[in-house]
């Protein structure tokens, strides 16, 4: 018998691993819990990130992604999301835990209404310090599923008080920052253990990592690959 085929689109989504006191002994990750209710890995500790929304195509960067970032996002792509995926994990990120990634800065008119309370505070989403480290897709089966982009930031990079989660919406609970040391005693889903298995190699590291594993999961076979961000238009 035929296996039924797997119609749930797959939503292209960014996610945001912020890293803090990345050069002591015990760096820390930010997460948080989602609801039991949630339709998609309820109850699971996670990174801020969701969905890219028509709009984030529409959004300014002050600054932009990493030139090597933009490479690699393009790569096995059907079009060139560097940008909407850049403004999405600000967005998320700013949503479900009210950090600000920015720079300052006037929004030119009025800001779409997803980010005017982001404008408010005064700072220009900013881009520079995202770098691209690893991307998964939700195995078929699944109730919703994501070609999920995954961001890592350092900590410094944002503004304000790193502790102060009083403007997050309610999407996720329970945040707080964790050591590395303890985070695998969470309820993590499996590829975010996946994803920090491979970050905590070299998260010391300010260079880029030498390639980003893609965790392909196709309707016929799930395999790895290593993006290295081949610049369009090289013969390489």
């Amino acid at each position: 018998m035929t296996a039924p085929i797997d119609k749930t689109a797959i939503r292209h989504a960014a996610t945001v691993i912020v890293v803090r006191d990345r050069m002591g002994p015990d760096p820390q990750i930010l997460m948080g819990q989602r609801g039991a209710k949630a339709a998609f890995m309820p109850n699971k500790v996670v990174f801020p990130g969701g969905a890219v929304d028509p709009a984030d195509h529409d959004i300014a960067l002050a600054t932009p992604l990493p030139q090597l970032c933009r490479d690699r996002l393009q790569q096995d792509s059907d079009s060139d999301l560097h940008h909407a995926l850049a403004i999405a994990a600000i967005r998320e990120l700013w949503e479900e835990t009210g950090l600000v990634l920015g720079t300052p800065g006037s929004w030119p008119g009025t800001p779409a209404a997803d980010w005017a309370d982001f404008a408010a505070t005064g700072y220009l989403p900013a881009a520079a310090g995202l770098q691209f480290v690893f991307r998964a897709i939700t195995p078929p089966g699944r109730p919703r599923r994501f070609d999920a982009r995954f961001f890592r930031i350092d900590a410094d990079h944002l503004v304000g008080d790193l502790d102060d989660f009083s403007r997050a919406s309610d999407e996720l609970s329970h945040l707080q920052w964790i050591p590395l040391s303890q985070v695998r005693t969470y309820d993590l889903p499996f590829i975010t253990e996946v994803v920090l298995a491979e970050i905590t190699q070299n998260i010391r590291d300010d260079a880029p990592p030498q390639s980003v594993p893609f965790f392909r999961n196709d309707d016929e076979a799930s395999h790895f690959q290593r993006l290295r961000g081949v610049p369009m238009g090289s013969s390489d």
